[in-house]
C-alpha cells in the first residue's frame, strides 16, 4: 500500500508541475504607460490612447497633429508575427485597406499598406490600397518585447471602423511577394476619434470555434476525466455507486474531448495553421489512449481472475499517463492560441484544486490503512 501511495503522490506531483503556464511572458502595456519612442516626427503629448484589443493587449495612440494629417501608433506584444490595422467603410475585411508590419530575423522592421481584396491570401495585395500614407512616416520597431508601428495619414477624418489582426506565430512575410497568411485572430471595432471611445463589432470568424475547441478539451480530458479517476480510486466504499459515477464521468469526458478534437481538426483546416503539429499529435495520442481505456473496460476480467492484477496495472497507469499528457497539451494549446493569462490562471487554479484534493485523499487513505 505504501508503494501505491508513493506512485499516486508522484503522479499528482507531476500534475502540479504543469501549473506554470507554458506560454512565454510578453510585455504588457496600458494607456497609462510611457511611450518608449524617442524619434517621432510629431508631438507625442497630443496623442489620445485607446486599449483597442484588450485580449491581445493592442494599444492604439492617435492624434490629428496638423491640418488633415493624422498620426497613429499601434503597439502589440512581439510574438514573432505580423500585426495589422485596417480601415474599413462597412465593417468588412473585403475592400478595406490595412497597414501591416513585422520584424524579420535581421531585426530591421518592415511595414506596408495592403489592399484587402478578399479573404484568401492571394487577394491581399501589398503596396496597394487607398490610404494616403505620408511618405517616410511608416515604420515599425521592437522595444522591450513589444512592437510599435507608426504612420501618418492624410485625411479629413480617417475611417472609424478599424480592423485589428494578429498573424500566425512564427510566420514573417518575405520578399519578393510579401504575401500574408491568414491571421491567427482578429477583431473589428468602431472608434470615435473625438472622444476616444470604441465598441467591438465582432471577433475573429473562427473565435467561437477556437473557444469551443479549448473548452471541450479542457472540461473533457482536463477536468471530468481527472474527477472520474479520483472517484474510482477513493470512493469504492460506496458500491456500486462509485462504478456508475466513474463510468458516467469518463464517458462524458471522452465525448466532450472527442468534440474538442473534431473542432480542432476543423479549425486547423479553416485557418491553414502551420504551427500545431505537436499539439495535434499529442491530442491524437490522448484520443487513442482514451479509446484503449474504453476497450479495456469491455475486456475487464473478473475480480477473481489471475489476469485482473495485470489489467488493473494497465488501466490505472495508462489513465495516469493520459491525464498528464492532457493537462500538458491543454496548457500548450493555451500558449499556441495566445489566449492570455486568464485561461492559464483559470485552468491552473482548477488543476491546483484537483491536485490538492487528490493528495489530501491519498493522505487520508494512507492513514486509514
Amino acid at each position: 500500500m505504501r508503494l501505491n501511495f508513493f506512485v499516486s503522490f508522484v503522479f499528482f506531483g507531476l500534475i502540479s508541475l504543469q501549473l506554470p503556464p507554458l506560454s512565454t511572458q510578453q510585455a504588457t502595456e496600458s494607456c497609462s504607460s510611457t511611450l518608449p519612442l524617442n524619434d517621432l516626427t510629431f508631438d507625442s503629448t497630443l496623442l489620445q490612447c485607446v486599449e483597442a484589443w484588450t485580449p491581445q493587449n493592442y494599444i492604439l495612440r492617435y492624434a490629428k497633429t496638423v491640418d488633415n494629417a493624422w498620426s497613429f501608433i499601434l503597439s502589440a506584444p512581439d510574438s514573432s508575427a505580423y500585426i495589422g490595422i485596417g480601415f474599413s467603410t462597412n465593417g468588412q475585411m473585403t475592400g478595406a485597406s490595412a497597414v501591416v508590419g513585422w520584424i524579420p530575423t535581421d531585426g530591421r522592421g518592415q511595414a506596408k499598406q495592403y489592399l484587402l481584396g478578399g479573404k484568401s491570401p492571394g487577394e491581399v495585395k501589398p503596396d496597394q490600397g487607398d490610404l494616403n500614407i505620408v511618405n517616410g512616416s511608416l515604420k515599425i520597431e521592437s522595444v522591450s518585447s513589444r512592437l510599435y508601428m507608426s504612420f501618418q495619414l492624410t485625411a479629413e477624418l480617417p475611417r472609424q471602423i478599424l480592423l485589428y489582426a494578429m498573424g500566425p506565430a512564427g510566420f514573417i512575410p518575405a520578399s519578393p511577394g510579401f504575401s500574408l497568411r491568414e491571421h491567427r485572430d482578429m477583431t473589428t471595432t468602431t472608434i470615435n476619434y473625438n472622444t476616444g471611445s470604441q465598441s467591438v463589432v465582432k471577433g475573429s470568424p473562427h473565435s467561437k470555434l477556437r473557444k469551443t475547441h479549448g473548452l471541450m478539451n479542457m472540461f473533457g480530458w482536463g477536468i471530468l476525466i481527472i474527477i472520474g479517476a479520483l472517484v474510482a480510486r477513493h470512493m469504492k466504499q460506496w458500491q456500486p455507486t462509485w462504478f456508475y459515477a466513474h463510468i458516467a464521468l469518463q464517458t462524458t469526458g471522452f465525448l466532450l474531448g472527442l468534440t474538442g478534437i473534431i473542432c480542432g481538426l476543423v479549425l486547423e483546416n479553416r485557418t491553414d495553421a502551420n504551427n500545431v503539429s505537436k499539439h495535434k499529435g499529442l491530442g491524437i495520442t490522448i484520443f487513442v489512449m482514451g479509446i484503449l481505456q474504453v476497450l479495456a473496460l469491455l475486456a475487464r476480467p473478473d475480480k477473481d481472475s489471475k489476469y485482473r492484477k495485470y489489467w488493473n496495472w494497465y488501466h490505472h497507469n495508462v489513465g495516469r499517463v493520459m491525464i498528464i499528457l492532457a493537462i500538458s497539451n491543454i496548457f500548450y494549446g493555451i500558449h499556441l492560441a495566445d489566449a492570455g493569462s486568464s485561461w492559464n490562471g483559470g485552468y491552473g487554479f482548477v488543476v491546483a484544486v484537483l491536485a490538492s484534493a487528490a493528495i489530501g485523499l491519498e493522505v487520508i487513505k494512507f492513514r486509514n490503512k
